[in-house]
């Protein structure tokens, strides 16, 4: 078997829905298996899965194990000769996996290859690449240093744009290729770290193996990202745990630095707290792209459309657009999202099934579901 690709869940069940539709539409000319390792979730992630997915296989796990045994459990079990550690809460194009898989960066020395990440608006991830977080560089990113000139802009590995693939020290485990034999080798998601810093920890494990890692940005992947964890006090608290047991494992320790850590981290775990939010925002019209003419029953005008040509921004108006899954490829839509992205549109997915639409209004926003009881 050529991929396994892993998601693990925990209490995001549409979002899971529409990441796994999306993967089972990308491994049709692969020969590729899913596996779903679900930590414990209260909610009905699981009795989906087997509704929907019967063919995927399911690990249900009896206690939230955190993310790095979890997906070490989910590896574990893992036929293919690559493995993809993908994150819930993603959608992935047809497209990318066969283009990861093939690419010319398969090298002897080859490490993780990670793609281009974007938000829930169409807009560029940063953290898709990412350099070492040494002290100097930790400090540049916290501080916001990065942003004033890209001499400080090793954190988001600025010597590459959105659109250059190349070499990168860190890549983020929303999305992750490897082979299986080489996870394996450096010994996977380190389970002292409980979540936050893990894919750090990999990819500088997967670099010191003396391979190099690689961003790909010839293909996307959604990650609606604030979707699956509330950065609430256990947040902060494990975040600055997940910094301490990185700097701890791979930096020589002092006083005065593990001391500037635990000021940094604590900074940082509260700006991230107080940015994410349900971002709710004042909706003129609505665009529903579909090849059926589907009344979804919301509160105000919708502009059908059979074509993305069809559609022209008016900017006086803030715009909600949604995308019928079942009309178009990811791929088209993930597209459209980057082509179109402006501060007066906002993107949803309908899901025809489960009747929901799911999306969410920026990187910081813990995702919206809202549930069309009116369609039959």
């Amino acid at each position: 078997m050529q991929l396994s690709v892993i998601i693990l869940n925990y209490n995001v069940r549409y979002f899971l829905e529409l990441c796994v539709l999306s993967v089972q539409k990308a491994i049709q000319n692969i020969d590729a298996e899913i596996i779903v390792v679900d930590n414990n979730s209260s909610d009905d992630s699981c009795s989906m899965m087997k509704e929907r997915f019967p063919n995927v296989k399911l690990i249900e796990n009896k206690t939230n194990f955190g993310f790095p045994k979890g997906n070490n459990i989910g590896v574990a079990q893992a036929k293919g000769e690559y493995i993809c550690i993908l994150n819930p809460d993603t959608v992935v194009a047809e497209d990318a996996f066969e283009k990861i898989l093939n690419t010319k960066n398969w090298q002897l020395n080859t490490g993780i290859i990670g793609c281009k990440l974007i938000d829930g608006t169409g807009n560029f991830l940063p953290e898709s690449k990412r350099g070492v977080p040494t002290p100097w560089v930790a400090f540049t990113k916290i501080f916001g240093l990065y942003k004033i000139s890209n001499v400080f802009g090793k954190y988001y590995a600025q010597h590459l744009t959105e659109n250059q693939s190349g070499k990168v020290d860190i890549l983020v485990g929303a999305f992750m290729v490897m082979k299986r034999s080489l996870y394996l080798e450096v010994g996977g998601f380190d389970e002292n770290c409980f979540m936050y810093s893990d894919d750090i920890d990999l990819s500088y494990m997967v670099k010191k193996s003396g391979r190099e890692n690689y961003y790909f940005a010839e293909t996307s992947v959604i990650h609606y990202k604030g979707e699956s964890t509330v950065r609430d006090e256990k947040y902060m608290k494990r975040f600055q745990e997940a910094m301490n047991f990185f700097y701890n494992k791979h930096f020589k320790r002092s006083l005065f630095f593990s001391g500037f850590m635990k000021i940094g981290a604590f900074v940082f775990s509260k700006i991230k707290k107080s940015q994410q939010k349900n971002i709710s925002r004042a909706i003129d019209n609505y665009v529903f792209f579909s090849k059926e003419r589907i009344d979804l029953g919301l509160d105000k005008p919708i502009l059908y459309c059979v074509d993305f040509k069809d559609f022209v921004n008016d900017c006086k108006k803030n715009t909600e657009i949604i995308f019928d899954t079942n009309s178009f490829t990811y791929k088209e839509i993930i597209d459209f999202m980057e082509k179109l992205k402006a501060n007066n549109i906002t993107f949803k997915m309908y899901l025809p099934q489960s009747k929901v639409i799911i999306g969410s209004n920026s990187a910081n926003d813990i995702g919206e579901i809202i549930k069309l009881s009116k369609i039959e």
